[in-house]
């Protein structure tokens, strides 16, 4: 038999860990599916964001706003979707280093699989070779799943007809409040959270469908820029 080396536990548990992360994530990609085309969008148009935009925070407020407002909230929605994405550019630069070790074409795909999970799973590993593997594995792991599962939730979707009245609608905020909750563990995104959902609620009557999503945003930028709650609810 062959010598068991310390670099084998290291993998099983890389790969243990990218199927568990991997694997609950895409399972995500059913409420996505019914509830984009509970928001107006056809099977075909759901498929194109998952395969696209394919981070599911930004795919959520999209849908989210498009629900709300209509085709008259396309702008807005965009716009929201786009501030949620700028996060992928941060983990971006924060794998380069652990990614980038090949060509034009493996870089396009690094671009592609750089979402929340994989750079998780990724920055939790103790050494370079695992970090990549856990990042590879993980990020195919949920591109393939999450667009499998999108499918499905569309054709559940399409297929209930008019999904108002199952709820659907409405169901579009719970789901992204269920992405957010587990990040709120700290004094300052506690804040943010209260103070942007307390901007929204009271400009959502006197704005456009869209724009208070954006307008709430502002929360952040404000207590991110002065550090606000920082250090000291950093505990």
């Amino acid at each position: 038999m062959g010598e068991v080396t310390a670099a084998d536990p290291a993998r099983r548990a890389v790969i243990r860990d990218s199927l568990s992360v991997g694997l609950a994530t895409a399972a995500y990609g059913i409420s996505f599916g019914a509830l984009s085309v509970a928001s107006g969008l056809d099977v075909w148009q759901t498929m194109f964001l998952s395969l696209v935009m394919f981070t599911g925070g930004s795919q959520f407020a999209l849908i989210g706003v498009l629900a709300g407002g209509g085709p008259a909230s396309a702008g807005p929605a965009i716009a929201a979707a786009a501030l949620l994405g700028v996060r992928n550019v941060v983990y971006g630069m924060r794998m380069k280093p652990v990614v980038d070790d090949g060509g034009p074409m493996r870089r396009v795909g690094a671009a592609w699989l750089t979402i929340d999970e994989s750079t998780a799973v990724a920055l939790a590993q103790s050494d370079e070779r695992s970090a990549r593997l856990g990042f590879w594995l993980t990020g195919t792991i949920v591109f393939v799943g999450w667009n499998l599962t999108t499918l499905l939730g569309a054709l559940i979707g399409d297929a209930l007809g008019d999904t108002r009245a199952w709820g659907l609608d409405a169901a579009g905020a719970a789901a992204f409040l269920g992405l957010l909750w587990p990040r709120l563990k700290r004094r300052q995104a506690g804040a943010v959270a209260v103070g942007a959902a307390i901007v929204a609620a009271a400009t959502t009557p006197v704005l456009v469908p869209g724009l208070p999503v954006l307008v709430a945003a502002s929360v952040a930028l404000v207590v991110g820029w002065f550090d606000w709650f920082g250090r000291r609810g950093s505990a």
